[in-house]
């Protein structure tokens, strides 16, 4: 299953390395482009959620590296404001 990594750009200027196990994640973001901080959490939720379900329909068994990506990300966007942006600088 073809993988796929992005690398974030959060409010304060820090970036993140992100992995997502399946291009299933490029349904919920793409590169170049710019969300508030509430709307990247839903997105990644929802898109690590179903890249998670992929795994698990093609070996039997949830991706723990998505569910850990999540939750990376989720405390993340704890430290900003909801309307604060993030960018997706790219996608690989």
């Amino acid at each position: 299953m073809p993988a796929v990594n992005f690398r974030v750009r959060w409010p304060d200027d820090s970036q993140s390395e992100c992995y997502s196990p399946s291009t299933i994640i490029r349904d919920y973001v793409k590169a170049g482009q710019s969300l508030t901080i509430a709307e990247f959490a839903e997105r990644s939720r929802s898109g690590l959620c179903a890249a998670s379900e992929r795994v698990r329909q093609r070996y039997g068994y949830a991706c723990s590296s998505a569910m850990d990506q999540l939750a990376q990300i989720e405390r993340h966007c704890r430290k900003f404001k909801s309307d604060a942006i993030v960018e997706i600088v790219a996608m690989r």
